[in-house]
């Protein structure tokens, strides 16, 4: 079997599929490895002079610093990023799929009709300054105290509600994010707890969301109830009796076009664009033909792949709104001095990936084939059914905290380097792009996507994804929830200053 894999016959690279030593001429190349390559990184398949091109997948990832020969290992210290290779004809290939059904899970219908994946209680906060009170009210509720059919009670805290203008940019897409978790199926009810002077004041953000308080919408402020103590005991009150009524809701089964699932991709490395993202990309496609809807985010990390998605494009008017979350991000990372064309972070550069272009053409195969139908900002509720994309930074905890707010009830999550995460209301599920971080983080990694390197088709990994987004649909754990990670993960997008 080959020990190098050519992903398009136009590369100008190989992929490694063990480590290769110097001196070495393994299947697929005409010449002895002029350098040690690790698995996953690229080793170069013919000779490119200083400036040419260099192609991954069939696209540009870059252009050559210097004189690159057959052989040698293609980085960092020879390939630098390139502005080529991005030319777009807009929705040239937006191909809707073929309807499918029949793909069912078991889901928690709300009375109004929106249907989640678990049932928890939240206790939302308004400022930084009720956290505290938040935690010790969630805290007075541990999960193996609950009753069945409650998945848990969990605050929701952050650094923000304060601090600025009440009618800054924070305090938007603050308030735009709380609504959205106010109003998301996996919950049952929410308490919302405040101070009682901050600037983002409860009756005014619930006003412009269109929320109300009633009896599965409760508020209390920190001041009102007579301090921390009253509040906390206040609080806890509260949450007992929402408990009790959560406790009498039953799952029932639902078509899979009442699942919306938040792709991330985090600690990423070379496989991840050729085994874990694409076969995420193929179970997209299912759900989307099911009815379903899923969302791409993470706006610096298509930047140079933003191309693929143009192309996917339902309308001029789809496209033009991505256009202008490029240009936005463009002008924000030039007004604080960064470049969106940055290597990838220290962990991606150790498993293989060189350019910003790289790794976003990979993070771009998480979404499949089918139509891009929409563009939103951050937490923007979800309106349109299939593909979607969210504006969101790159982080993941903040991404996928957009998300959630913008209505995504399953999150899958791809990762090469490792990754712990998941993020209460909405299960995460974790796909490997390896076999080794798959064994080796076995505890933390739901499916294993390494077999595509050894003969199983992206079909199959991508069908025993959706039947994973099902199975975890219905209620069965997915590994970070069994781990219990999910409490800390939510992180509103903070962008103005502070004053």
């Amino acid at each position: 079997m080959s020990r190098v894999l050519v992903l398009n016959s136009v590369d100008d690279v190989a992929i490694a599929l063990d480590d290769i030593s110097v001196g070495e001429t393994p299947d697929g190349l005409v010449a002895a490895a002029r350098a040690e390559v690790a698995t996953g990184h690229k080793i170069a398949r013919r000779a490119i002079a200083p400036g040419g091109v260099v192609r991954r997948y069939g696209q540009v990832i870059g252009r050559a610093k210097v004189d690159i020969a057959v052989g040698d290992h293609v980085h960092v210290h020879n390939l630098a990023m390139a502005e080529d290779g991005r030319e777009a004809e807009v929705g040239v290939d937006a191909v809707p799929p073929t309807p499918l059904d029949g793909a069912t899970f078991m889901g928690i219908v709300r009375p109004d009709g929106r249907v989640g994946t678990r049932n928890y209680i939240g206790v939302l906060t308004s400022v930084n300054c009720s956290a505290t009170v938040a935690r010790r009210i969630a805290d007075a509720f541990p999960d193996n105290s609950l009753p069945a059919g409650v998945d848990g009670v969990v605050a929701f805290t952050h650094q923000g509600g304060c601090g600025g203008s009440s009618l800054s940019t924070d305090v938007e897409l603050l308030q735009r994010t709380l609504a959205g978790y106010a109003r998301h199926p996996n919950f049952h009810s929410i308490l919302i707890v405040g101070l009682g002077c901050e600037a983002n004041q409860i009756p005014d953000w619930l006003a412009k969301s269109g929320l109300e308080t009633g009896a599965e919408l409760r508020s209390l402020t920190i001041q009102e109830a007579g301090g921390t103590a009253k509040a906390i005991e206040a609080g806890t009150a509260i949450v007992r009796g929402l408990v009790e009524e959560a406790s009498k809701i039953e799952r029932q089964p639902v078509s899979a076009a009442h699942l919306t699932v938040g792709l991330q991709c985090g600690g990423s490395d070379g496989w991840s664009g050729v085994t874990a993202n694409p076969a995420l990309g193929k179970a997209v496609d299912l759900l989307v033909a099911h009815g379903g809807s899923a969302m791409l985010s993470e706006t610096p990390e298509i930047w140079g792949a933003e191309h693929l998605l143009l192309r996917r494009a339902a309308s001029q008017g789809v496209a033009d709104r991505l256009n202008a979350r490029l240009d936005w991000w463009r002008v924000y990372a030039e007004r604080h001095q960064m470049e969106l064309n940055n290597n990838p972070s220290p962990g991606n550069l150790k498993g293989g990936l060189t350019t910003i272009l790289e790794k976003s053409l990979g993070a771009v195969a998480k979404s499949g084939s089918t139509p891009l139908n929409d563009v939103i900002g951050y937490a923007e509720p979800l309106a349109t059914k299939g593909l979607s994309f969210m504006d969101s930074p790159g982080y993941d905890p903040c991404s996928a905290t957009g998300q959630i707010a913008s209505g995504a009830n399953l999150i899958v999550f791809t990762t090469g380097r490792g990754s712990v995460f998941g993020a209460k209301p909405a299960p995460s599920i974790k796909v490997a792009s390896n076999a080794k971080l798959a064994s080796w983080m076995d505890e933390d990694m739901d499916i294993d996507a390494s077999p595509v390197l050894t003969g199983t088709s992206l079909e199959e990994v991508g069908r025993e994804i959706f039947e994973a987004m099902l199975a975890v649909a219905s209620g069965q754990p997915s590994k970070s929830e069994a781990l219990g990670i999910g409490d800390n993960e939510f992180v509103p997008w903070a962008v103005g200053a502070y004053l």
